[in-house]
């Protein structure tokens, strides 16, 4: 019987929590800031899903689990490792399903990275409050074709969540920040992803990908050439009124992802001596804005 403990009960972490939690062998324990009774899951097809799991609030309320999943925000790692010692036993394996190519780095301070599995997750959910969320459409996770991977995968077995095993873990990430980097454009103008049919946005978009792809590749990821118009195409097939999680996280007044998601294209891009000019300009606005805010 697995034992499993989220840390991080946003809109990632509660579905995460609300599919593991329908197989009754899975024990789910979520360690939270802020007590709730159960999860409220409304999933693709409309039907609402229940979970009760054990929401736990102090770390020294926590008791050693095989897996910890971490799914809080890349700028708050400091806080989830709080969490690793009441959590972690001697196989305890940590994965982590956050933004970013960094997952690894990331928590090297804390752990061993021996123990930490990082995992590139598209799963667009929305949390409207504690415990209750909307999942948008069907999500996947690419996970490292390793034994560790492999454990991780079959948690994951009786839920409609996609695990995609792979061999080129690097790539993959790379791929996701090539998506999640042009989405600023919608955090920076406050519109959903209808604004990707203008021509100018657009152009914009591609103009931030490209800068993300020369970065990746120089970092040893294989992207294709035309993976700008790929991911602009992308966005202009996702429903009009959709928000991605740096959006909602700016709508909602909290810290955005701003490093994680553009930050880092600029600073390995000044590593390669890469010019990303787009990227900068993002982060720029960005970080004025929340820094005038907080």
């Amino acid at each position: 019987m697995p034992t499993l403990a989220i840390v991080g009960p946003g809109a990632i972490g509660c579905t995460l929590a609300a599919w593991l939690s329908q197989d009754p062998r899975c024990q789910v324990t979520i360690a939270a800031r802020t007590a709730f009774s159960r999860i409220e899951l409304k999933t693709p097809s409309g039907e609402t899903i229940i979970a009760t799991p054990r929401v736990i609030l102090k770390p020294e309320e926590g008791k050693p689990v095989d897996w910890i999943l971490v799914t809080t925000k890349t700028y708050d790692a400091a806080n989830a490792a709080a969490w690793f010692n009441s959590l972690c036993g001697p196989t305890t394996r940590v994965a982590v399903l956050q933004n970013g190519v960094e997952h690894v780095e990331r928590f090297t301070p804390f752990l061993s990275p021996e123990v930490i599995l990082p995992i590139v997750i598209d799963c667009p959910a929305e949390r409207f409050g504690p415990g209750k969320v909307t999942q948008r459409r069907a999500g996947w996770m690419a996970i490292p074709e390793s034994p560790a991977g492999r454990t991780f995968a079959a948690l994951f077995s009786h839920t409609p969540l996609e695990t995609r095993l792979i061999t080129d873990f690097k790539t993959e990430a790379w791929k996701k920040l090539c998506v999640n980097s042009a989405g600023a454009l919608s955090a920076i103008l406050l519109q959903p992803a209808a604004i990707s049919h203008r021509a100018s946005i657009a152009e914009c978009m591609r103009g931030i990908v490209r800068e993300c792809v020369a970065v990746g590749r120089a970092e040893g990821a294989t992207l294709e050439d035309d993976l700008p118009d790929t991911i602009v195409a992308g966005y202009r097939m996702a429903p009009p009124d959709s928000v991605n999680s740096m959006h909602g996280d700016r709508l909602a007044g909290r810290p955005m992802e701003i490093d994680a998601r553009n930050g880092v294209i600029v600073r390995l891009g000044k590593k390669h001596r890469i010019p990303t000019p787009y990227n900068a300009l993002v982060v720029a606005l960005l970080e004025a804005y929340q820094e005038k805010s907080g």
